[in-house]
């Protein structure tokens, strides 16, 4: 693999098929980024094996793609199959997915003996212990509840969530409505006569304290706040 160009494969039906792809279109392309296919490809042929030139037969490609389109069947290679990411690319994405992870795991979960969160530093120090091979690709809450599972003998973890009353006055109401939705799930709200709202809200334990201070700061402390569970 050079750095203008890297491999997308895939197996399927019990054949192999890998495409000469441009690393960035091509990591674009898989994460959605951009729609043009003609800049992913460096070779506009289907491979048994890029590095050998072998190319892939038309019975074979028919049979397990029904089509000879290259386009086409290049874009299920680049979306399901695997991409070959050079290293800087594969160093960028797994620090950017660890990142995701720990904030996760900071927001969601809190140390059981004082209640609270972890800070960052932490689970990221814990994290180093369990040496827990991160992919770039999959989604930061799935490998974070993993991550969770395994850290728990070196960091204690309690994953809750709780229930949170909420009264604003009429002048922030709105504006601040916003904010409280993006926190968690409001379970019951009612908007007042007097145009205050009141709620309900269940969020993870590991952001009552930014919950507290995001809110507080929109209404400049103007709020009544109660932890009812």
């Amino acid at each position: 693999m050079s750095e203008r160009h890297t491999v997308a494969r895939m197996t399927r039906e019990g054949e192999h098929f890998e495409i000469l792809v441009d690393p960035q279109h091509a990591l674009s392309y898989r994460l959605g980024k951009t729609t043009s296919i003609s800049k992913v490809l460096i070779a506009d042929t289907i491979f048994t094996d890029a590095n050998k030139g072998l190319r892939a037969s038309e019975d074979i490609l028919q049979r397990v793609f029904q089509t000879l389109d290259s386009s086409a069947i290049a874009d299920v290679i680049l979306k399901k199959g695997t991409l070959q990411l050079t290293t800087e690319q594969r160093r960028q994405m797994t620090q950017d997915k660890r990142r995701q992870i720990i904030s996760f795991i900071s927001r969601q979960s809190v140390d059981p003996r004082t209640n609270l969160p972890h800070p960052p530093l932490r689970i990221e120090q814990a994290m180093e212990q369990i040496h827990y091979p991160i992919d770039p690709f999959k989604e930061a809450e799935e490998q974070a509840k993993e991550i969770i599972r395994l850290l728990r003998p070196v960091l204690p973890l309690k994953m809750e969530k709780i229930s949170v009353s909420v009264h604003i006055p009429p002048e922030y109401a709105s504006k601040a409505y916003g904010t409280v939705k993006g926190f968690g799930q409001i379970r019951r709200e009612e908007w007042r006569a007097d145009g205050s709202w009141f709620a309900i809200v269940e969020l993870p334990a590991g952001l009552y304290g930014p919950f507290l201070d995001k809110v507080g700061e929109i209404t400049r402390g103007a709020l009544e706040v109660k932890q009812i569970k």
